[in-house]
């Protein structure tokens, strides 16, 4: 694998759904065109991550479909909103099986043969704080939720499932900061017994897949745990590390991660973390403040995912305006991993929903398309994985610059990360610089 991995995120269920107004019929993940995985592999993507690939139940799709503060934000996102176009939320797991909708386990694993064919990994989701309501531990594991007892007492927390114990209220998972996700069932790794099974599905998994992004990955590291649920745990991720490694010595482990736990999590043995603390510095568009977080050890950036946009972020165009292409330079033109998200190479405007079956028809922005397609071939070039030092620019704390240097080789970038001209002097290569506002340059 290459030291700065790309990576593209697919919303499969979307991707499915435009195959079939081709096809005129449902389509499997057998019906992916060749043409599509070509274009990947021309565009040089070293990963694809298919969003979404799992079972989900029906209750999901129920509980979408009748929660009233979500339909103001469907509709949004598709304003001819029809009721089939609410499948339930992604995230709603309720098996680390294939959907059936999809072609089940065995056409996954064929385009996972067809996409390595074309020296492409693929990666799946793991999302390990919860299940769906309607997953078949519910009932017949209730232990291997959080009971009521031990959530808060507002009833929006929890949700009365028939066990085999009897009805018992069980609590809905959630980030501490934020509301519940109704759609779901807390996981209890309080309990050892919980904690193996969970371990058993992620190494389940890694036979499947060549990597996984796990979902919120610090909810489960102990101090975070006993924050949220006042219940004491043991360790969770270096054990399920090892038993995906022990499947796979090369399965590639990425976390979703916020909250300045990105280092903690790199040294329990994840390969990549997100960066959110640069997506969120480029947009505040202040130029410092980027510059100082690209300080940082040689490891934590190694390590760090480089995304704009996601399906939990708005799209790019939208929430970074005029400073986009800079600030798209900065983070694709540095170490780690190089993460770009389904529609944003087109310059889409519009965020789908993971509560959704499709988005909303876009025309492509042609200027952002020949961005992104000019970057993306600059990103091919082997020079963006060898060396890479972040430069001093004297007279101003506009431009941010960085080198890559082979052996032979060097490529220089300058980025006037500001709403003014600026002009500075590099001190390696002595060269004399003037960008205008959100510009870049690379020599």
């Amino acid at each position: 694998m290459r030291a700065n991995p790309t990576l593209y995120q697919i919303d499969t269920r979307d991707w499915l759904y435009r195959i079939a107004r081709k096809l005129n019929r449902p389509p499997t993940l057998d019906d992916v065109p060749e043409a599509d995985l070509s274009q990947l592999k021309a565009q040089g993507f070293d990963w694809v991550w298919l969003l979404g690939v799992w079972q989900t139940g029906q209750l999901a799709i129920e509980i979408s479909r009748t929660n009233e503060a979500w339909q103001q934000s469907f509709k949004e996102a598709i304003p001819d909103l029809q009721l089939q176009d609410v499948a339930g939320s992604i995230f709603a797991i309720q098996a680390y099986t294939v959907h059936t909708e999809f072609g089940g386990n065995a056409a996954l694993a064929r385009l996972r043969r067809r996409l390595r064919a074309h020296g492409i990994s693929l990666m799946l989701d793991f999302v390990p704080n919860h299940t769906a309501i309607d997953h078949p531990w519910a009932s017949a594991h209730p232990d291997y939720y959080v009971p009521a007892s031990e959530a808060e007492p507002d009833p929006r927390n929890y949700f009365l499932v028939n066990t085999n114990r009897g009805p018992l209220h069980l609590a809905h998972g959630r980030d501490p900061n934020f509301p519940c996700w109704p759609d779901t069932l807390q996981l209890n790794y309080g309990n050892p017994e919980l904690q193996t099974t969970m371990i058993k599905e992620l190494a389940q998994i890694a036979t499947m897949c060549d990597g996984v992004r796990c979902d919120m990955a610090m909810l489960l590291l102990p101090e975070v745990y006993r924050r949220t649920w006042n219940i004491d745990i043991q360790p969770f991720w270096p054990r399920a590390i090892a038993a995906a490694r022990a499947i796979s010595k090369n399965f590639l482990l990425m976390a979703e991660v916020y909250w300045g736990l990105e280092w903690e999590l790199q040294q329990l043995g994840f390969d990549y973390t997100y960066d959110k603390e640069l997506y969120d510095r480029l947009h505040h568009g202040d130029a410092a403040s980027v510059r100082g977080h690209l300080t940082a050890t040689p490891e934590y950036q190694s390590k760090s995912v480089r995304c704009l946009e996601n399906q939990d972020e708005p799209r790019v165009t939208q929430a970074f305006g005029e400073k986009h292409k800079a600030a798209a330079i900065i983070a694709y033109l540095i170490r780690g991993m190089r993460f770009f998200h389904d529609g944003q190479l087109a310059g889409f405007r519009l965020k789908p929903s993971v509560h959704l079956r499709r988005r909303r028809s876009e025309d492509p922005d042609p200027d952002v398309a020949t961005f992104y397609n000019q970057l993306l071939q600059l990103l091919k070039d082997d020079i963006y994985q060898s060396d890479w030092k972040l430069l001093e620019v004297d007279d101003t704390n506009s431009i941010i610059a960085f080198q890559w240097q082979t052996a032979s080789r060097t490529s220089t970038v300058a980025v006037n990360y500001s709403g003014q001209p600026a002009h500075g002097t590099l001190q390696t290569p002595p060269r004399e610089i003037d960008l205008e506002p959100w510009s870049y340059l690379i020599f």
